[in-house]
């Protein structure tokens, strides 16, 4: 049995396609029984983040044929129709070990370095292993990953000047208005990554914010921990003539803002400019508002600009951390060689 993975990532694809392929969080649990119950995969971990959609599965299929039913599986569930190919990558040992183990030290991140991912890298495989979808293979897997990641990130200097997706929308608001002294902020969606941006946006002058979610009491929660306040979802809308910012990241399944229902709301606030960062995949926000006038609108690729420059002084660690994850992979190919060669032999102890 060996570990394969195949996905889509922002190296590979733009939002409009990765928006398509992703899962939402209830619903991952069911996509890993489903696996599993076709054959395909003995263990299984599904990664569905903003930047990437990857499916790691222990197999006992030789790659290619684990490669051609993974990526079956991967578009008859999203019904996605239309032809799809490079798009979408596979690797099998030890390029998917290796691939795993760099996920996990953020060098495969838009942000190079960044930390974010490391954590939903974690809870993607809670998931699995809460609900029993991993096994020996995985487990070791992403457990030696996991102890790599901290190795990486204590030995060199991969985050040096490292910025997560919060600063980032940050210094792009930064650039839109000279500085955000005074701005107004609204945050639709008070999940991790909104919460961060909100705290950074307040760390760089913002005097306000307002918080509107799907469960209120969330809303009330994290508006009184930032000194804000919180309003019904469904009333997100009527604050529109106040703010200067919006941050949204929802998990609605369609955008939940469009230019019909913008055009009137700039009225209102007699179309000062208005910066909205859809950190949401799926998109918020659809992108025929960033025709209008004084509306600036970026999504999570867009944020790939600013992420780059900040690229120059982590470079150099790059080659460093690489050879670490080549090192740590190393011996766990051989554990896993050798616990496979040991299962065949209890299988077949007149052969051992």
């Amino acid at each position: 049995m060996s570990i394969v993975v195949i996905g889509l990532s922002h190296h590979s694809s733009p939002v409009e396609l990765r928006e398509r392929f992703a899962f939402a969080d209830a619903k991952i649990s069911d996509a890993l029984k489903s696996l599993r119950e076709s054959g395909v995969a003995d263990e299984a971990v599904i990664l569905s983040t903003c930047n990437r959609v990857e499916i790691y599965a222990a197999t006992q299929l030789a790659p290619a044929q684990a490669f051609t039913a993974l990526h079956e599986f991967l578009v008859k569930h999203h019904d996605y129709r239309e032809p799809i190919a490079d798009e979408i990558y596979k690797m099998a040992e030890p390029q998917s070990l290796e691939h795993l183990f760099k996920v996990a030290c953020g060098l495969d991140s838009m942000v190079l370095g960044e930390t974010e991912i490391l954590g939903q890298l974690k809870t993607a495989y809670d998931l699995a292993l809460q609900h029993k979808h991993t096994g020996a293979r995985l487990n070791k897997a992403f457990q030696r990953a996991f102890n790599v990641a901290k190795h990486v990130r204590t030995e060199t200097n991969i985050q040096r000047g490292s910025v997560s997706v919060a600063s980032v929308a940050v210094q792009l608001a930064e650039k839109i208005f000279s500085t955000l002294n005074g701005r107004s902020v609204m945050v639709i969606g008070a999940g991790d990554t909104s919460e961060k941006t909100a705290r950074a946006l307040l760390s760089r002058g913002a005097k306000s914010i307002i918080v509107a979610n799907r469960t209120y009491d969330r809303a009330a929660e994290l508006a009184t921990e930032l000194g804000g306040r919180a309003v019904q979802f469904d009333n997100w809308a009527d604050e529109f003539a106040t703010i200067d910012i919006a941050i949204s990241s929802t998990a609605a399944p369609h955008h939940i803002l469009d230019r019909t229902k913008l055009e009137p709301l700039m009225k209102q606030r007699k179309n000062r400019p208005l910066l909205l960062i859809d950190i949401a995949v799926p998109r918020d926000i659809n992108p025929e508002v960033n025709f209008m006038e004084n509306v600036y609108l970026y999504n999570i690729d867009d944020l790939q600009a600013i992420a780059d420059d900040c690229l120059k002084q982590r470079k150099e660690e790059i080659v460093r951390c690489e050879q670490i994850i080549r090192d740590k992979i190393k011996p766990l190919l051989g554990e896993i060689h050798s616990s496979s060669l040991t299962g065949i032999a209890q299988q077949n102890p007149s052969h051992a």
